[in-house]
């Protein structure tokens, strides 16, 4: 049932957007549209009630500001908790364990020991092994997006904030087990970039491969200002060949909503904005995101156990687990109904989508079909609505 305060929360954000999104026109309205690069930033741990309603003062610009310039999806949901489970879904459909569910951090691989495991018919990797304790990483036969993405020769990038600046890791494609002591500290006085919240440190098939994982998983840069940032990232958006047709940002756990840290007053969300009032219009501004771009906003998980879609139960899950667990507390169903934000030239600004339910998988399997790739995982899930079947985004 939806709340209340969740229906005047939408009536509220559809006046505003009314307003500021009348006058806007789309550049491209003379040619057919395709999606043809795209930025997904991944924020953390809110409710839609917690953020589009409860945060609308401490986040204006994702409340107010960012569903005013594209689209508003109220129906979308994470798959699990803690946070990894929920990475490893969006960018490979594989189903939460025992350890991604604990935001694992172990030089293991599920199926050891003997590489004992096996793809079961929704191609999730299941363990055979017998272990007490499911291994933390991937096999490298376990594909993920990038994987995809190579095969179809499409150019990818993963950029993690401060991933260069954290003590105890490396500078470039930090992986679970790296014990070099990296680089010093920058601008805050905790840089708090997380292996949890980047998927590509799990996944054999990319950090097996120092050189291509360097060049891909990358470090996205810093802030000089609390209004300014430089680093790699904004290098690359400033010309057209440069700039990858697939990024995965991920803000440190100061500007992705997880902690309060002194930069962003103590307060979570207001962290959130601060970076996408640097990170947005940059890619707005670029010749890429012009020409045929599509930046999506998601939370890796919400507070409660709200489920969607049809979610299946993963195969390593224990008969006393679910794929929420352990938030809230008991066995659990789903990740939460956090929402999330579409922008685009082709996207119209003020407008809301609140009927079309969408997770993980789902964002997957939109990302796979922009690009022309298979179903990985649960993203091949049947009755799983895209992104482009729902009329929220072009489709091919």
């Amino acid at each position: 049932m939806t709340s209340p305060r969740l229906v005047a929360a939408i009536a509220a954000l559809a006046t505003c957007v009314a307003v500021t999104g009348a006058a806007s026109a789309d550049p491209n309205e003379h040619r057919a549209p395709t999606i043809g690069h795209v930025w997904t930033i991944v924020l953390e741990n809110s409710e839609f009630e917690e953020t589009f309603v409860a945060g609308r003062n401490d986040a204006p610009y994702l409340t107010q500001t960012l569903p005013a310039e594209g689209k508003l999806l109220l129906q979308y949901y994470g798959t699990g908790h803690s946070s990894l489970d929920n990475y490893i879904a969006m960018t490979s459909g594989q189903g939460p364990n025992a350890e991604t569910q604990g935001d694992c951090d172990t030089a293991t691989t599920l199926g050891e020991p003997g590489h004992k495991w096996h793809f079961d018919a929704d191609g999730q990797a299941v363990d055979d092994s017998g272990a007490t304790t499911i291994g933390c990483t991937y096999p490298a036969q376990v594909k993920s997006i990038s994987d995809q993405l190579d095969a179809a020769h499409v150019s990818w990038r993963a950029y993690m904030e401060n991933m260069d600046a954290q003590k105890g890791t490396r500078p470039y494609c930090s992986n679970p087990y790296v014990t070099d002591p990296g680089t010093p500290l920058r601008t805050e006085a905790n840089p708090d970039y997380k292996n949890k919240h980047n998927p590509w440190a799990y996944y054999h098939s990319t950090f097996d491969r120092t050189d291509y994982c360097e060049s891909h998983v990358v470090p996205l840069g810093y802030f000089t200002s609390p209004t300014t940032m430089q680093g790699q990232f904004f290098q690359d958006l400033r010309k057209l060949n440069r700039t990858p047709r697939y990024s995965f940002l991920t803000p440190d756990q100061c500007h992705d909503g997880h902690d309060g840290c002194a930069s962003n007053g103590n307060n979570q969300l207001a962290g959130a904005d601060q970076f996408l009032k640097v990170v947005v219009p940059a890619i707005q501004a670029s010749p890429a995101y012009q020409k045929d771009g599509l930046i999506v906003i998601v939370f890796d998980e919400g507070s409660s156990d709200l489920v969607c879609c049809g979610e299946k139960k993963a195969p390593n899950l224990t008969s006393d687990n679910n794929n929420g667990y352990p938030i809230p507390g008991p066995v659990a169903d789903g990740g939460g109904q956090t929402g999330a934000i579409l922008l685009s030239p082709f996207v119209a600004g003020g407008t809301i989508d609140p009927t079309n339910a969408f997770n993980h998988y789902s964002y997957l399997r939109s990302m796979e079909d922009v690009f022309g790739a298979g179903h990985l995982g649960y993203a091949g899930q049947s009755g799983l609505v895209t992104f482009q079947a729902a009329g929220d985004i072009p489709a091919k």
